[in-house]
């Protein structure tokens, strides 16, 4: 439920000008934000690996992502029903379906919904109780806590609401498990501190179609300067409790060097953001846009550590 690429709209490819079936189931799947649903795919999948010890049973790991894609689309879905009217004056959001007319909002409304139900079902069902409560909590934490009252009010909206993107780990260890541990609060904790420096950079960029919809993001309501201390702030906290996982699960060789070179490099990444910021650069000389692009890399290298330490198992001293 966290933004992958700001462009992330199929419907942006299709356009208002499309008749037929296939145009419009395309614009009912663009309302739950494809390319944003790949975070489940990064997060969920190593996870899985991580609490099996190895490699988990594929048709579980199948099942649990089908039912973690409806339930992400579900609240994409009504966060697109509930944002249609900022959505309509932000360049960025200007051609999702309920913006051109291409989906009704009741037919948005419906669609959402019945997700909603479908997916919270499915993992009940097919997974376990406690992985379709945990996706359900998610579904209406980010519907109701971030779109509802956080987005339009305060400018820790991403910080607070970022959560419900962190609850893919949680379902992955949860539906191998049926439980939860440290370890996999750990991850969730990752997620939690990785949301702003990964957000902040494309509200940096998207500064004032933010401030048209009258969306107090960070970037919108303070000086760059200050969101650079706050993304490496952030970005400090998201290493440490990546390293955190260390002896939590008594990780070997294979995380630790994933996690500390993705991590240097993000903190890099972060520094560098924040000596332009102090210089008093614009937009065009930060270039806040590259340390989102790498916050994605990031995440992408450290589940893929998640996912090969268990089975490449080099144990480091001491944590035999």
């Amino acid at each position: 439920m966290t933004t992958v690429d700001p462009r992330a709209d199929l419907s942006a490819l299709t356009g208002p000008g499309g008749s037929g079936l296939r145009f419009t189931v395309g614009q009912y799947v663009a309302l739950t934000k494809p390319r944003i649903i790949e975070l489940l795919l990064i997060t969920t999948i190593p996870v899985m690996f991580l609490a099996q010890g190895g490699v988990p049973d594929l048709l579980l790991v199948l099942v649990t992502l089908v039912g973690g894609t409806m339930s992400a689309g579900a609240a994409n879905t009504l966060n697109c029903y509930l944002d249609r009217d900022i959505d309509a004056v932000m360049h960025r959001t200007s051609k999702r379906p309920l913006v051109t007319g291409t989906v009704s909002p009741r037919g948005a409304l419906t669609f959402g919904l019945v997700l909603t139900v479908v997916s919270t079902l499915w993992l009940g069902l097919l997974v376990n109780w406690l992985s379709a409560w945990l996706a359900l909590g998610a579904l209406l934490f980010y519907v109701v806590g971030y779109t509802l009252l956080l987005k339009r009010r305060t400018a820790q909206n991403i910080v607070w609401g970022g959560a419900a993107g962190c609850m893919p780990v949680l379902i992955g260890w949860s539906a191998v498990t049926d439980s939860l541990s440290w370890s996999a609060f750990a991850l969730f904790m990752v997620i939690f501190f990785w949301t702003p420096p990964h957000y902040w950079p494309l509200s940096m960029r998207y500064k004032d179609d933010y401030a048209t919809a009258h969306v107090p993001m960070l970037p919108v309501v303070e000086r760059f300067v200050v969101v650079a201390k706050q993304i490496v702030l952030y970005s400090w906290a998201m290493v440490a409790a990546s390293l955190a996982l260390v002896p939590l699960q008594r990780m070997g060789w294979v995380y630790l060097v994933a996690a500390v070179v993705s991590g240097g490099l993000f903190l890099a990444e972060a520094h560098r953001l924040l000596v332009r910021a102090k210089a008093g650069a614009g937009e065009d000389v930060l270039r806040p846009m590259r340390l989102f692009h790498f916050s994605i890399t990031y995440l992408t290298v450290l589940f893929v550590g998640v996912a090969l330490d268990p089975i490449w198992h080099l144990a480091l001293p001491g944590l035999r």
